[in-house]
């Protein structure tokens, strides 16, 4: 890879993204941007280039967290600084690897020489080494939740903290965050998104003369990296001299109360939870009337800031799309854009002389009723008599099971109960099933596997005591050997791979539950998606299955295809589960750790031959050796039932829970529900 950056300016659109990122480099007090698109976009590329564009800083001599000469950090471990000597580097891009552990990002302490010898040795992390630089954090959807957590709260705070057995470490870490994310691959969690000062959504273009562009400049850019570079240079120095006198004007930028009585507004329109908008969209504000060489902020400023800092604070549910009402933004705008005044007093005359509330006087300055906008009679002197419109009977619709029908809409989600992995597992940290994994609590001890890193004290300590004498100890420090160390073994929870095969035959929708079974795996949908779990979906029907969502993080590209899930023809059970094992088996080469939950939603019944139900049956039974976990979601209704689902069950190893049992309702319900599903909530047939 060569080490000359694309240029920042030979990017071709993507206007909001850049935007974006020059108001972060201009205050990065706005709080850092995320960046979401799809596949092939230059998310990377542009990120990496702004690096180019930032001042160089001046840092005090010898320091490794990047002190300023002119404010040292008066809590560096490298401190204090008094004779300070400085020098001058450009400002670092720090990029975060997906896989990264906490002690990389914090730094991590030397354990052993802290209790053998008394000292603070203390190694800084990323966190340090991205202190007035750019903190860059590629697929950060797809980082740990605690991680993530450890970043933003770094990012709002501006230092980090290290606290372990007794000894502390803080040192300032201000940056400029920027992560980026593919949506397909799973989403943040809201709390998490809201962290975020700006978000910016982006695609491909789809012009085929600026696509030709792009390809252009990146054919040259591989052919000649310095000379591509050398042609845009002056537009680089250009841009980074606009950024160094949007950063000096920046603190003389007037907020004016009407400004910031539309970004209230705004915020208070749009129901956005706490007030972390107002403060993003204030800063964000700011930083647009001094980007644009003004010093007082206009209402052009509060409307590019409310589309930049809102739409991803905007979701209610896991499967709520990032978005704003533009026609909405635009009327509390003008609702807001005069300055208060006081007004008339109540009751005495306005400064027309109209306060006597005639009947000329409408609408809330005056006593009559407002009119309606079409010009009608209001809603309240609406003749009684008035006959409404009969409603017109709609006929009733009755599809086939041989033929496919129109996919239905899913019924409301509502809380599922818990379905868990037998066992403890080693998979990535999550809120299912039980693990050992880096947080939760301490449930063992051991000998280190590796760096030691979470020391158990009491441990270390109980296996050095009985050697104390025969090492000759004297006075009252301890002697300490590496076989003494002792590492903590946490208990956590861990995410899952949740794989749903989902019967769309005919004869599911000839029934009509097709509306109740696609609310029922919403609901288990937005169950994995609260428990950080990975899903897939296999539909069957007709003569064969599909794969309609390989395995993914996005639970929200799950409920889409669940959404557009048509039914009808023949029921190919068998097809379905033999397709499920096959996605498992090579799910377990890809990650050996993520152990499955496999969840089949159907009625048992199996067509499409003499042996069909004989198949499904003995597919089955492929799942009981393996000992994979499962659970039928049995959608058999009416009078007559035949309890297919509930054998089906029985071969697989696991439980049997009808629609109505899937509901989490009462403490009883949630107790039950923590059950292992190898444990049957009720015996299959």
């Amino acid at each position: 890879m060569s080490e000359v950056r694309y240029p920042f300016t030979a990017i071709v659109g993507m206007a909001d993204l850049r935007l974006g990122l020059l108001l972060n480099a201009v205050s990065p007090a706005v709080g850092g941007v995320l960046v979401r698109g799809e596949k092939g976009t230059a998310k990377s590329t542009m990120v990496r280039a702004l690096a180019g564009l930032l001042p160089a800083i001046a840092v005090v001599d010898g320091c490794r967290f990047a002190c300023d000469p002119a404010g040292p950090d008066p809590q560096c471990p490298d401190g204090p600084h008094t004779a300070v000597e400085s020098y001058e580097r450009p400002s670092q891009l720090v990029e975060l690897p997906v896989g990264v552990a906490e002690d990389r990002i914090v730094g991590s302490l030397d354990l052993e020489r802290a209790l053998a010898e008394g000292v603070k040795a203390y190694e800084p992390g990323l966190l340090a080494k991205a202190h007035r630089g750019v903190l860059y954090i590629d697929e950060v959807n797809l980082l740990q939740d605690h991680v993530v957590d450890l970043l933003l709260d770094a990012a709002a705070m501006g230092r980090s903290y290290v606290e372990r057995e007794g000894v502390s470490v803080r040192h300032a870490a201000r940056f400029l965050l920027v992560g980026t994310m593919n949506p397909e691959e799973g989403e943040l969690r809201p709390q998490l998104l809201d962290r975020f000062g700006l978000t910016v959504e982006i695609a491909a273009t789809r012009e085929p003369a600026e696509r030709a562009e792009v390809v252009r400049r990146r054919l040259a850019y591989d052919a000649d990296p310095a000379g591509f570079a050398a042609r845009f240079a002056a537009e680089e120095r250009e841009l980074a001299e606009h950024i160094t006198a949007a950063r000096e004007l920046l603190p003389k930028v007037e907020l004016t109360d009407v400004a910031l009585r539309q970004i209230t507004a705004v915020c208070a329109a749009f129901e956005v939870d706490g007030l972390r908008a107002d403060i993003v969209m204030a800063r964000t504000a700011v930083a647009l009337a001094a980007w644009a060489g003004r010093t007082e902020v206009l209402e052009e400023d509060v409307r590019k800031a409310a589309q930049l800092a809102l739409p991803h604070r905007r979701r209610r549910n896991p499967f709520d799309a990032p978005g704003l009402d533009e026609e909405q933004l635009d009327r509390t705008l003008e609702e807001h854009a005069q300055p208060e005044d006081d007004g008339p007093e109540p009751g005495g005359d306005g400064p027309d002389g109209g306060g006597d509330g005639g009947p000329g006087d409408g609408g809330p300055d005056g006593g009559g009723a407002p009119e309606p906008a079409d010009g009608g009679a209001p809603e309240a002197f609406a003749p009684e008599d008035a006959e409404a419109p009969e409603p017109q009977p709609v006929p009733a619709q009755h599809p086939s099971p041989a033929r496919e029908s129109a996919p239905v809409a899913a019924g409301d989600p509502y809380r599922t109960r818990l379905f868990t992995v037998q066992g403890t597992g080693h998979g990535a940290q999550g809120r299912r099933s039980p693990a050992e994994t880096t947080g939760g609590h301490t449930v063992r001890a051991r000998r280190p596997q590796g760096t030691l890193s979470r020391l158990h004290l009491t441990a270390t300590l109980q296996a050095a005591a009985p050697h104390q004498v025969a090492r000759g100890r004297a006075g009252r420090a301890l002697v300490l050997h590496k076989d003494d160390f002792r590492e903590q073994v946490r208990q956590g929870r861990e995410s899952n791979l949740v794989l749903f095969v989902v019967d769309a035959s005919g004869s599911m929708a000839a029934r009509q539950r097709m509306t109740a079974v696609k609310g029922a795996v919403l609901s288990l949908l937005m169950d994995a998606y609260q428990r950080r779990d990975k899903i897939g979906m296999i539909t069957f029907r007709g003569a064969d299955a599909e794969l309609a969502l390989p395995p993914t993080s996005s639970v929200e590209v799950g409920a889409a295809r669940l959404e557009t899930l048509p039914t009808g023809g023949r029921t190919p059970l068998a097809a379905g589960l033999l397709r499920a094992h096959e996605v498992l088996r090579v799910e377990r080469l890809r990650d050996p750790n993520r152990r499955p939950l496999l969840v089949v939603v159907t009625d048992g019944r199996a067509t499409g031959g003499r042996d069909a139900l004989a198949r499904s049956q003995r597919a089955a039974t492929l799942f009981a050796a393996q000992g994979t976990a499962s659970v039928v979601l049995d959608c058999e209704s009416g009078p007559v039932r035949l309890g297919l689902a509930r054998t089906l069950a029985g071969l697989l190893g696991g439980s049997a829970v009808s629609l109505d049992e899937l509901r989490a309702e009462g403490v009883a319900s949630l107790v039950r529900a923590n059950r292992p599903v190898s444990t049957p909530i009720r015996k299959a047939a």
